[in-house]
């Protein structure tokens, strides 16, 4: 099974590459994926990374609160998508 974790306050520049990166030194990435704006196409400045069940835990403890890009990024479990309706 895995997890998807939230990841926010990103800097703009950064790639899903970059993203993964900073996430592989602590656990296994299984995929990643930045967010982008569907008529810019900037990115939304959020992403996920779906991590396995046994390293959500510890991928929320080791980044949430670090440094990417020279922005403190937020890193929990996500939450499932809530309908607009």
């Amino acid at each position: 099974m895995a997890k998807t974790l939230y990841v926010g306050n990103l800097p703009w520049s950064t790639t899903e590459e970059e993203l993964a990166k900073s996430f592989q030194p602590h656990v296994e990435v299984k995929s990643c994926r930045i967010i982008m704006d569907r008529e810019t196409g900037r990115s939304r400045g959020f992403g996920f990374v779906e991590v396995g069940d046994e390293d959500a835990q510890k991928a929320v403890d080791a980044l949430n609160g670090s440094q990417l890009g020279g922005r403190e990024i937020i890193v929990n479990e996500a939450r499932p998508r809530q309908s607009k309706y």
